[in-house]
Protein backbone atom coordinates (compact mmCIF):
# COMPACT_ATOMS: atom_id res chain seq x y z
CA UNK A 1 0.00 0.00 0.00
CA UNK A 2 2.96 2.31 0.86
CA UNK A 3 4.22 1.99 -2.71
CA UNK A 4 0.76 3.09 -4.28
CA UNK A 5 0.60 6.55 -1.85
CA UNK A 6 4.37 6.92 -3.00
CA UNK A 7 3.61 6.89 -7.15
CA UNK A 8 0.82 9.17 -6.73
CA UNK A 9 1.11 12.34 -9.37
CA UNK A 10 1.10 15.94 -7.95
CA UNK A 11 -1.88 17.32 -9.25
CA UNK A 12 -1.82 20.49 -7.64
CA UNK A 13 -2.54 23.44 -10.49
CA UNK A 14 -0.32 25.99 -11.26
CA UNK A 15 0.20 28.65 -14.30
CA UNK A 16 1.56 27.22 -17.47
CA UNK A 17 4.98 28.83 -19.13
CA UNK A 18 2.63 30.14 -21.74
CA UNK A 19 0.58 31.72 -19.05
CA UNK A 20 2.95 33.54 -17.78
CA UNK A 21 4.93 34.96 -20.53
CA UNK A 22 1.24 36.28 -21.99
CA UNK A 23 0.86 38.20 -18.74
CA UNK A 24 4.34 39.72 -19.02
CA UNK A 25 3.50 40.96 -22.26
CA UNK A 26 0.76 42.46 -21.61
CA UNK A 27 1.96 44.01 -18.81
CA UNK A 28 5.27 45.44 -20.90
CA UNK A 29 2.41 46.08 -23.52
CA UNK A 30 0.75 48.42 -20.78
CA UNK A 31 4.35 50.00 -18.83
CA UNK A 32 5.01 51.17 -22.98
CA UNK A 33 1.72 53.09 -23.26
CA UNK A 34 1.60 54.60 -19.82
CA UNK A 35 4.94 55.55 -18.71
CA UNK A 36 5.36 57.97 -22.13
CA UNK A 37 2.28 59.96 -20.69
CA UNK A 38 3.36 59.79 -17.30
CA UNK A 39 6.89 61.34 -18.12
CA UNK A 40 5.44 63.86 -19.80
CA UNK A 41 2.85 65.20 -16.90
CA UNK A 42 6.72 65.19 -14.89
CA UNK A 43 8.11 67.33 -17.28
CA UNK A 44 4.87 69.64 -17.18
CA UNK A 45 4.80 69.79 -13.20
CA UNK A 46 8.59 70.24 -13.34
CA UNK A 47 7.81 73.72 -15.51
CA UNK A 48 4.57 74.77 -13.38
CA UNK A 49 7.38 74.57 -10.47
CA UNK A 50 9.34 76.64 -11.82
CA UNK A 51 7.08 79.14 -12.62
CA UNK A 52 5.87 79.53 -9.57
CA UNK A 53 9.30 79.92 -7.77
CA UNK A 54 9.79 82.88 -10.37
CA UNK A 55 7.03 84.48 -9.29
CA UNK A 56 7.92 83.96 -5.51
CA UNK A 57 11.18 85.22 -6.18
CA UNK A 58 9.97 88.33 -8.20
CA UNK A 59 7.71 88.83 -5.14
CA UNK A 60 11.09 88.53 -2.74
CA UNK A 61 13.14 90.66 -5.00
CA UNK A 62 10.04 93.61 -5.06
CA UNK A 63 10.50 93.77 -1.40
CA UNK A 64 14.17 93.90 -1.77
CA UNK A 65 13.43 96.75 -4.28
CA UNK A 66 10.70 98.71 -1.58
CA UNK A 67 13.03 98.28 1.64
CA UNK A 68 16.68 99.08 -0.52
CA UNK A 69 15.62 101.47 -3.51
CA UNK A 70 16.23 99.32 -6.06
CA UNK A 71 16.73 95.67 -7.35
CA UNK A 72 19.87 93.83 -6.16
CA UNK A 73 23.00 94.40 -8.29
CA UNK A 74 24.32 91.80 -10.97
CA UNK A 75 27.03 90.98 -8.42
CA UNK A 76 24.95 90.48 -5.76
CA UNK A 77 22.08 88.31 -7.74
CA UNK A 78 19.65 86.67 -5.94
CA UNK A 79 22.19 85.36 -2.99
CA UNK A 80 21.11 88.68 -0.67
CA UNK A 81 17.22 86.96 -0.96
CA UNK A 82 15.85 84.79 2.02
CA UNK A 83 13.13 82.91 1.11
CA UNK A 84 10.81 80.95 3.29
CA UNK A 85 11.84 79.15 5.88
CA UNK A 86 15.04 81.28 6.23
CA UNK A 87 16.70 79.80 3.25
CA UNK A 88 18.46 81.19 0.16
CA UNK A 89 17.20 80.83 -3.39
CA UNK A 90 16.49 77.22 -3.98
CA UNK A 91 17.98 76.06 -7.36
CA UNK A 92 15.07 75.61 -9.62
CA UNK A 93 13.74 71.84 -10.79
CA UNK A 94 16.27 70.68 -13.16
CA UNK A 95 19.17 71.02 -10.34
CA UNK A 96 20.17 74.46 -12.02
CA UNK A 97 20.12 77.68 -9.99
CA UNK A 98 17.66 80.34 -11.35
CA UNK A 99 19.49 83.30 -13.67
CA UNK A 100 19.28 87.24 -12.40
CA UNK A 101 20.01 89.70 -14.42
CA UNK A 102 19.87 93.72 -13.08
CA UNK A 103 18.85 95.25 -16.34
CA UNK A 104 19.18 98.91 -15.30
CA UNK A 105 17.76 101.08 -12.51
CA UNK A 106 14.32 99.74 -11.70
CA UNK A 107 15.01 96.54 -14.17
CA UNK A 108 15.51 93.36 -13.32
CA UNK A 109 14.91 89.64 -14.86
CA UNK A 110 14.83 86.31 -13.37
CA UNK A 111 14.09 83.19 -14.80
CA UNK A 112 15.44 79.44 -16.15
CA UNK A 113 16.66 77.89 -19.66
CA UNK A 114 14.38 74.78 -18.38
CA UNK A 115 15.71 71.33 -18.26
CA UNK A 116 18.33 71.48 -21.26
CA UNK A 117 19.83 74.68 -19.18
CA UNK A 118 20.48 76.13 -22.85
CA UNK A 119 18.83 79.49 -24.35
CA UNK A 120 15.98 78.32 -26.40
CA UNK A 121 14.01 75.53 -26.59
CA UNK A 122 10.04 74.38 -26.11
CA UNK A 123 8.39 71.92 -23.72
CA UNK A 124 10.31 70.94 -20.57
CA UNK A 125 13.50 72.80 -22.46
CA UNK A 126 11.66 76.20 -22.60
CA UNK A 127 13.26 78.90 -21.05
CA UNK A 128 10.99 80.23 -18.39
CA UNK A 129 11.69 84.48 -17.51
CA UNK A 130 10.14 86.99 -15.60
CA UNK A 131 10.61 90.37 -16.24
CA UNK A 132 9.94 92.58 -12.84
CA UNK A 133 9.65 96.72 -12.76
Amino acid sequence: MKNAQSRTVDRRKGFSLTELLVALFILALVATLVAPQFFRFIGQANSQTATSQIESIATQLNFYRLENGDYPSGGEGLSVLVMDGGRGVPDDPWGQPYIYEYLGAGQARVGTYGADGEEGGEGEDADIFRNIQ
